[in-house]
């Protein structure tokens, strides 16, 4: 079905809690694993009509935030989805009281129960409020991030609008396109600080509430990590600043010299090249085309799944005036159907996002069609951003289809752009590590401590006098700090699997896809550490894997010069 022909309906909160609550008295009432597992499936439809509906609306609302009747569904779905929460909270109980464990783990996979475990302390009825709040606030933000317009060259533009121009060969018009963004973002300074001062608090309310000396625990629960908890984050991160940054000080003097600048600004830092970065050669149209084309050719699965992607129109991807930020994957589970949201605006990024976000789209699609759980289907985040970010070196054949005469230079940009990532992902996730132990830092004393991140991660970065940037904001243009905690770091430790995905698809291309492919297969049947692991890779914590990683990818950078 396509994408416009998806009936939204308003979700039934009070039906959807009885069927939960029935659920939850026949599982507790089941004489055998059958009966609990017929209930257990029924649900699951009941959990997918649920979670499409919800789904639409978010999208919905999001290609278009000044539509009125989905921003009002947006919020309605954000005001019911703690108690959704909760309603879904009683079958998880039950099942965990379930004599019938083996039987279950045997039908829905050894993961279901730990995963159960970590879902049942993720949620307290005392925390619906400061819930339902904390989704107010986000999507406050969002709106107030969507609403953002410049002023350039005498018209008015959306900020993704100013890619390009940040992108420019011309370094006057690179400062001036920084100038022009933060000078936004430092007119809604109060706003800004206010909404994020007020989410650490709600966040902070909502963990005290349930026992726990701050955040940090509760949003880990959250985010579903079920092999690794903060210690082997800290000690991933060590592993970057002291066997990584040193690497990507390299690349950035190697990006001086390039450019012929005497010291690196900031307006400087995405420009890799003096005559521009490699954008794409064609239109929108003819990116897409070339993307579908693209995956009729990689192999027969990613054929099929594009041919469902653009057959049912499910990209969104082109910016327009009133649509939010950044870049999305998300899924209707009652039409096993993926939803790519974008923003082109004629940069490799287009390009990125159709291997990207395509390579989470692709991992769901085939997931979808396992026989799984609903909440089996996806494993934690981490796992996936590996399923989006080696599909972006995998497709490497293919590139030339977009970039033609420019491929070379894309690849390198594209390789280095990889690697001075990371450290900028461990920087927000540190950051918002010590704002959740310290939640009662000032606005002022946040943007300090970015600062002192900066020359951490970032020594080389030169912010000279630019507005909002050098205050040390730089973070509040980063959605994930508001909308999504301590998701950032899984960025970080996939680019890592990724690059070892790449490393083998250079030694032996087929094995390295059947190896993607059964990553991508498994859904979320197993762990991180389980999933690398069967792929014959190293965990990102595992002691010396950035360093043989970055050794690799250096060779790799100094054998392919332009």
């Amino acid at each position: 079905m396509k994408f416009n022909e998806m009936p939204y309906v308003r979700p039934d909160l009070a039906d959807f809690q009885a069927k939960a609550e029935a659920t939850a008295q026949k599982i507790a009432q089941a004489s055998s694993a059958q009966e609990q597992i017929e209930a257990v499936l029924a649900f699951d439809q009941v959990q997918a009509e649920i979670n499409t509906a919800m789904s639409l609306a978010y999208v919905r609302h999001t290609i278009d935030t000044r539509d009125e009747f989905y921003d009002q569904e947006n919020d309605y779905a954000d005001e019911i989805a703690p108690a959704v929460q909760e309603a879904e909270q009683k079958v998880s109980k039950a099942l965990l009281a379930s004599p019938f464990r083996a039987e279950l783990a045997e039908r829905f996979g050894d993961l279901l129960f730990t995963n159960l475990e970590i879902a049942v302390r993720t949620f307290d009825p005392k925390n619906m409020a400061l819930m339902q709040e904390e989704n107010k606030l986000q999507s406050e933000y969002q709106k107030l991030y969507a609403s953002a317009m410049v002023e350039w060259n005498g018209e008015k533009l959306p900020l993704p609008k100013l890619g390009p121009y940040k992108q420019s060969p011309d370094r006057a018009v690179r400062k001036a396109a920084y100038e022009a963004e933060g000078k936004w973002f430092d007119s809604h300074q109060a706003e800004l600080d206010e909404l994020y001062d007020k989410l650490v608090k709600n966040r902070t309310a909502q963990a005290k509430n349930m026992g726990y000396d701050n955040y940090l625990q509760l949003g880990y629960d959250r985010l579903s990590r079920n092999c690794y908890g903060p210690a082997q984050v800290a000690s991933f991160r060590d592993q970057i600043a002291q066997d990584m940054v040193p690497i990507v000080a390299k690349v950035k003097k190697d990006q001086e010299k390039r450019l012929g600048v005497e010291k690196l600004k900031f307006w400087d830092d995405v420009l890799l090249f003096p005559d521009g970065n490699a954008d794409p050669q064609g239109t929108a149209d003819e990116i897409l085309a070339a993307g579908k084309q693209m995956y009729h050719e990689l192999s027969p699965e990613t054929a099929e799944f594009a041919d469902f992607l653009w057959d049912n129109e499910l990209l969104d991807v082109l910016s327009k005036e009133g649509k939010a930020p950044g870049g999305y994957c998300t899924e209707f589970r009652s039409y096993k159907a993926p939803f790519i949201f974008s923003n082109f605006n004629g940069t490799s990024g287009d390009v990125d996002v159709l291997t990207h976000e395509a390579g989470h789209a692709f991992a769901g699609f085939r997931a979808m069609r396992k026989g799984y759980l609903g909440s089996m289907t996806s494993p934690t985040i981490e796992a996936c951003e590996v399923h989006s970010m080696s599909m972006e070196f995998l497709t490497a054949p293919w590139h030339e289809k977009f970039f033609g005469p420019l491929t070379r230079k894309y690849e390198i940009g594209h390789c280095e752009d990889a690697l001075i990532f990371i450290p900028y992902g461990c920087m927000v996730d540190e950051f918002q590590h010590r704002v959740y132990e310290n939640p009662e830092l000032t606005p002022t004393q946040r943007n300090e401590l970015w600062l002192n991140l900066e020359k951490k991660y970032r020594p080389w970065i030169d912010f000279e006098d630019l507005p909002f940037y050098g205050r040390g904001a730089g973070w509040q243009r980063q959605l994930h700090i508001y909308l999504y905690p301590l998701y950032y770091i899984d960025y970080c430790m996939a680019q890592t699997v990724a690059f070892q995905f790449w490393i083998a698809s250079m030694k032996d291309r087929a094995d390295a896809w059947a190896k993607y492919l059964r990553f991508a297969d498994a859904g979320g049947t197993r762990t991180f550490e389980g999933l690398v692991a069967e792929a014959g890779l190293k965990v990102p914590y595992a002691p010396g894997c950035i360093r043989e990683i970055g050794e690799a990818i250096s060779t790799w950078i100094d054998a392919n010069p332009l």
